[in-house]
């Protein structure tokens, strides 16, 4: 358990708060790049606690500014995209996508007002169907050369989801390997080929042993975490039989992202990102090794759980998840329906909205947790510091940081290490673009 100090450290973020500074240190996901479709390409967003307008401009531009226009303080959502910027309805000041002010037109002719105006802006970069964005002092960390990011865009496909609760109990439940044989296990398996995109529903790789068999029989996973140049790795073992292991990888990607697998050819790359103290937003790069992504039922998929344009989980706290209790005795642990998304709202916002973790007690299956917790306590003292923390990197230590590596698989071999980079290696050398494999340091 954490004493009521070190809780509020490690998960408020608005204002000043020390998490909230070392969040803003790193590229943040911020959109969806198809949520600026459409003949008005504008989005009103709130991100770490900031109230903020993404827009694109008419040459194509992405900008990301405060909301509120620094005249008078209007909305500039509500702001009209023209002559090479957004234009506030209140009294026609114009900004460009960097927050310069271009025209003041109720002002008097020669009025120099304009020139003394900034609205202050923000950098923003698109990777794999997101929009990211940076608000951070100082010049921003370079991305990482992880899957996710160097795939073609034909086999990467982006989703989000809010969340409403404090963010680092949505992050945490990406570093428990243990919760998935509970929370996600189900009384019957799936046919295979039904499972396209979703998680725990496919075949363990190198076997037709489906991930829900696995799951639901061996709830008592040995867990070994390993410190990483990105963050940490996390290996969850279970003991099939005297010959057969299921071994599964997964990756906390620092501050705010966890990497794992989704089938034998898939994987996710997921950050939880504040929208301010009590809500997150789930972003997520499904990336495939084999042939492209099928978006459209990857989306369809997704809408059928989701409505927009908050992309709401339908099954939310309003609902009670959609709680069936004669589904819960037959076919699902929880009653709440198939989706593991839906399964992890209801535990993460059951939390309450900022958890209390003095009432909390760990145990050995929490052990990535406990090891995230004080790196990100590390982390954020460095940044009080002024010191540099982990993954603000170079475009030369980018490079380094590849993959990494998520995979499941049955070993024979009581070497899991060596089992499942093997199985790694594999997947690479049949992708069908020229995926990287991660350096001998990762």
């Amino acid at each position: 358990m954490l004493s009521e100090e070190h809780n509020r450290l490690l998960t408020r973020v608005e204002g000043a708060a020390p998490a909230g500074k070392l969040l803003s240190s790193y590229w943040q996901p911020a959109a969806l790049v198809e949520e600026l479709d459409g003949p008005r390409p504008l989005k009103a967003l709130r991100l770490m606690g900031r109230d903020l307008v993404l827009f694109r401009d008419e040459a194509g531009r992405l900008g990301l500014i405060d909301r509120d226009c620094p005249h008078r303080n209007a909305d500039l959502a509500y702001g009209r995209l023209e002559d090479g910027g957004i234009r506030c309805p209140f009294h026609g000041w114009l900004f460009d996508v960097d927050g310069k002010c271009l025209d003041t037109p109720a002002e008097p002719e020669g009025s120099r007002l304009c020139q003394n105006i900034r609205q202050r802006s923000y950098p923003v970069e698109t990777r794999s169907g997101i929009v990211f964005a940076y608000l951070g002092e100082g010049e921003p960390p370079a991305f990482p050369a992880f899957d996710c990011f160097i795939a073609p865009d034909s086999h990467v496909f982006a989703f989000k989801g809010l969340v409403e609760c404090n963010w680092l109990q949505a992050l945490e439940v990406g570093m428990d390997p243990a919760h998935a044989s509970f929370l996600h296990r189900y009384a019957e398996d799936d046919d295979p080929d039904a499972g396209y995109g979703k998680p725990f529903r496919g075949t363990s790789a190198n076997s037709n042993l489906p991930i829900t068999k696995v799951l639901r029989e061996h709830g008592r996973p040995r867990i070994e975490v390993e410190t990483t140049g990105y963050g940490l790795r996390i290996v969850s073992l279970r003991e099939i039989d005297a010959a057969l292991t299921h071994v599964r990888v997964t990756n906390i990607a620092f501050p705010n992202a966890f990497v794992i697998p989704l089938s034998e050819t898939m994987t996710i790359s997921q950050w939880h990102v504040p929208v301010d103290d009590v809500n997150n937003y789930w972003f997520a790069i499904f990336t495939s090794f084999a042939g492209p992504v099928d978006k459209a039922r990857m989306r369809e998929q997704r809408l059928a759980q989701y409505d927009l344009p908050d992309y709401r989980s339908r099954r939310n706290r309003e609902n009670n998840y959609g709680y069936d209790p004669l589904e819960q005795r037959r076919s699902t642990y929880t009653g709440m329906g198939f989706d593991v998304n839906a399964h992890d709202q209801w535990a993460i916002e059951s939390q309450g909205r900022i958890q209390d973790r003095t009432r909390e007690h760990l145990g050995q299956s929490d052990r990535a947790i406990s090891a995230y917790r004080r790196i990100l306590r590390a982390e954020i003292e460095k940044v009080q510091a002024g010191q540099k923390p982990l993954m603000a990197i170079s475009a030369t230590e980018a490079e380094k940081l590849r993959g990494p590596v998520a995979v499941d698989g049955l070993a024979r071999d009581t070497e899991s290490t060596k089992f499942w980079k093997g199985l790694d290696a594999e997947r690479r050398a049949a992708a069908p673009w020229p995926s990287r494999p991660p350096l001998a340091a990762e």
